[in-house]
């Protein structure tokens, strides 16, 4: 969107613009919805599947509601404040909350990158035969720069792109020739369980795909979307059509982008349901060799090869949004130059948050931990820490200094408190569990 359509009275439709049109909508939330598949997302749902089958597929039809309207809150605030969440917190909030939500996500971003890294060495391991620990600070290296010297237009290209290797367990589901009345029964009925084993893969599941670092980096890149759209027409000065027709691009990109999440998620668990697990015993993915033999009814043996280059592919489009999104986050809540089209000498402290996050988590991957175990456990983590995030993003869409005219509506309020409640009681649940 540049300033003169924004300025225009009226939109081309749609059926003018074609699917060209509508794909350049898609940006910061198709981009975000790719990342949720992450490495620490396609070991947790692969574990998902080997562990209980078809038994967790209705949570990828419970969840693309509810990572959506998170998602689109997210989204709705970067459009009408024009600024990240870190910022709004630092303007109109107390500094307690502000240091609080910052904490969370630092802790929950660096866990993750640490085992992204660890999957991506795992995965090159399982390529060359080489040591994982050789690669670990060579995909650190190569994503550091990636941050630092691409430019946010051309860094957004590369990231769409990326998003394709994902769609290798969507033929895979077809080629492993499920129990097509067992899927269904999986995915339509939900059989709870209040075994530990099973509180914590459902947490892990809301974790890594309702994650706190999806939240900053959304309303940050919609912020800095917007701020590149028209650079200059100041808030006030904007029309009310501008901001609407920002909003409903902003809402068809995250949709689209949460829709292909779950999809990816719905069928890396029916594959791995498929292919690993056993109804005699709980199976345990303890390595990428393991989890990669969901994909050899598609590739045969060459299935080591896609689940390699998927889990590496994802890992350079998931580690970047989890480094940006801390970087972004302490950058304005110190008041700091933030985006990712300031250079390095004009923006220090946020490029150095970002080397900072990367360092650490690099640290924490070379130690002697299982990698799939670690990519797991950043998703159960994620979601411990999320639940406090998402009310607060509530709290900040139902304000009317920060979002004006454009608060939430019944429906985004029923969603973002229903996800509030149910990612607390399934913390609280498992945490109850693991005590008794």
């Amino acid at each position: 969107m540049t300033t003169d359509a924004a300025q225009a009275p009226a939109a081309a439709p749609a059926s003018a613009r074609g699917v060209r049109g509508l794909l350049g909508e898609l940006g910061p939330g198709l981009i975000t919805g790719a990342a949720d598949d992450d490495p620490s997302g396609i070991a947790t749902y692969s574990q998902a599947g080997a562990s209980f089958g078809y038994g967790l597929l209705w949570t990828a039809l419970l969840c693309m509601p509810l990572m959506a309207a998170v998602q689109t809150m997210c989204a709705r605030i970067g459009v009408v404040a024009e600024r990240g969440l870190a910022s709004v917190l630092r303007e109109y909030y107390a500094r307690w909350l502000l240091w609080l939500a910052c904490s969370l996500l630092f802790v929950g971003n660096t866990i993750n990158i640490a085992a992204d890294l660890g999957g991506m060495g795992a995965a090159a391991e399982l390529l060359t035969g080489a040591r994982a620990l050789w690669f670990v600070p060579a995909f650190t290296v190569l994503i550091l720069a990636l941050l630092v010297f691409a430019t946010y237009q051309r860094m957004t290209r590369i990231l769409k792109w990326l998003a394709l290797v994902l769609f290798a367990y969507v033929a895979a589901a077809f080629f492993a020739h499920p129990d097509w009345h067992a899927v269904a029964a999986g995915t339509f009925i939900p059989r709870i369980q209040l075994r530990s084993d099973y509180l914590l893969m459902f947490v892990a599941i809301l974790g890594t795909t309702i994650s706190p670092y999806l939240f900053f980096w959304q309303a940050a890149q919609n912020a800095e979307q917007e701020v590149h759209a028209s650079p200059h027409v100041a808030r006030r000065r904007r029309s009310r059509w501008a901001v609407r027709h920002a909003l409903g691009s902003a809402s068809h990109d995250v949709n689209t982008g949460m829709f292909i999440s779950q999809a990816i998620m719905y069928f890396i668990i029916l594959t791995t349901g498929a292919t690993l697990h056993s109804a005699t015993h709980s199976y345990t993915i303890d390595t990428a060799a393991q989890a990669a033999a969901a994909l050899r009814p598609l590739a045969g043996e060459g299935a080591t090869v896609i689940f390699a280059l998927g889990l590496v592919g994802t890992g350079l489009l998931g580690v970047p949004v989890l480094a940006g999104s801390a970087a972004y986050a302490l950058g304005e809540a110190g008041a700091w130059r933030t985006g990712m089209d300031e250079t390095p000498r004009s923006a220090a402290p946020f490029y150095g948050v970002m080397a900072a996050a990367m360092v650490v988590g690099m640290v924490l991957a070379l130690a002697h931990i299982n990698a799939m175990k670690l990519l797991l456990w950043s998703a159960v983590v994620n979601g411990l820490l999320a639940p406090p995030l998402v009310i607060i993003i509530l709290i900040i869409c139902n304000n009317a200094t920060v979002m004006g005219a454009y608060r939430n509506g019944r429906t985004l309020n029923i969603l973002g408190g229903l996800v509030a409640v149910m990612m607390s009681g399934a913390a609280i649940a498992l945490i109850v569990s693991w005590l008794t």
